[in-house]
């Protein structure tokens, strides 16, 4: 690793733009991703610092795995990392989706991208189970947080819990469970986790009371590049749950309410965030463009990514004090091994829909070979998440010119 801070910029810069334009799947495949490369290739972090980053931002508005890449930039290269890294992982997706939006505006009709989308979703659910595996050994120290995982999983899968909820019910949890309350705790343990407590608390407020200010804003007639950016940067504020919660809100604000874009609009520029690389909040950018042009582009990005930096840059320095205290270590622990349970969950769910027919065999044969040799390559061989991508687009494109189709 080396010390010069240009080189760490550069290296943060070149990583972080390729995992931007591989970055199909979706935040838990980005999430692994990142891990498979900082942790695994480059052991910039521990698989505990990793863990500790990952249930921090699931605790936090914006997108994980944006956020993720910010926590790496700043750990690995300061503040300047901080904003290298996140601007290099979304700048892809932005590019990609605001030349999607120039061709939507001036054709009318968006780019026909399925057959190598048919690829890249069985490698991506390859990925995603070589990192959980990993994540899972790590997460996963004690009798009690596996029974603390499988509750998560469970209450997830049954009462259809909110990620932000599940993660804190088996933060809180295991923080009464785990903790032994042994006499070696330092005087400032309960103040810490109090300071924890009342942060949380008055994130989860202040988000509640600006997303009603969303819902409730007043009809505007004649869009302004302030408006636009004054929707999207509270957007990028509350947005918990990840991408179905930005579908409610630009339905709710964009559609019904300000009367901005059409339906068929709002329902295209998702269709660009789902098959686009990069995080599905890059919809922002296309929505701008279809609104403001290129000016309403770059707005509406910043809008909905800068609370994530903020976010990032306030919470990072207060890990390590929260993992120094034993309650608060027993809620970052419950609360990690809470993360890959939500993880595991999602990726059954990606299975099903990535694997499942609707007719009869019922089942994509070619999409699991796919995922299986995709598996093997990544965890037995350990090719780069770049190559499986890639070679499993070229796969996905040559079937389709064979006349398969799902």
């Amino acid at each position: 690793m080396t010390n010069s801070a240009p080189s760490r910029l550069g290296e943060l810069a070149k990583l972080f733009f390729k995992l931007g334009v591989i970055g199909f799947g979706g935040p838990v495949a980005h999430i692994a991703m990142i891990e498979d490369e900082v942790v695994k290739r480059r052991q910039w972090l521990t698989r505990e610092h990793f863990l500790d980053l990952l249930g921090a931002t699931n605790l936090i508005p914006g997108p994980n795995s944006t956020e993720m890449a910010i926590h790496i930039g700043y750990i690995y290269a300061g503040w300047l990392g901080l904003i290298v890294s996140g601007v290099c992982f979304v700048l892809p997706a932005v590019l990609i989706t605001g030349g999607f939006a120039w061709v939507y505006v001036a054709y009318g009709t968006l780019p026909q991208v399925a057959p190598l989308l048919y690829g890249i979703k069985p490698a991506v659910l390859a990925i995603i189970i070589n990192a959980l595996w990993g994540l899972a050994k790590k997460a996963v120290k004690t009798r009690q947080l596996l029974m603390i995982a499988l509750a998560v999983a469970l209450l997830t899968l049954l009462l259809k819990l909110n990620e932000v909820i599940a993660l804190l019910t088996g933060g809180l949890l295991g923080m009464l469970w785990l903790h032994s309350g042994d006499k070696n705790d330092k005087p400032g343990d309960k103040a810490n986790f109090l300071i924890a407590s009342l942060t949380t608390g008055a994130t989860l407020k202040a988000s509640t009371v600006v997303a009603a200010s969303v819902a409730t804003a007043s009809t505007i007639t004649n869009i302004s590049l302030w408006q636009l950016g004054w929707f999207f940067l509270k957007v990028g504020s509350v947005l918990f749950g990840g991408g179905y919660l930005l579908v409610a809100f630009l339905q709710g604000g964009l559609v019904e309410e300000y009367g901005w874009l059409t339906q068929q609009q709002l329902l295209d520029a998702i269709a660009i965030g789902q098959f686009t690389p990069g995080p599905v909040l890059s919809t922002a950018t296309f929505i701008g463009y279809i609104i403001a042009g290129i000016p309403g582009a770059i707005v509406a990005t910043i809008g909905i990514f800068l609370p994530s930096f903020v976010f990032v840059a306030a919470l990072n320095p207060l890990i390590p004090r929260l993992r120094a205290s034993s309650w608060t270590r027993a809620f970052l622990d419950a609360v990690n091994v809470s993360a890959v349970a939500l993880m595991v969950v999602t990726t059954l769910q990606l299975g099903a829909a990535t694997l499942r027919l609707p007719q009869a065999p019922f089942v994509d044969f070619l999409g699991l070979a796919i995922a299986i040799v995709c598996a093997i390559l990544a965890i037995h061989f350990r090719i780069n998440a770049a190559w499986l991508v890639f070679g499993s687009a070229f796969i996905g494109w040559g079937a389709s010119l064979l006349g398969y189709s799902r």
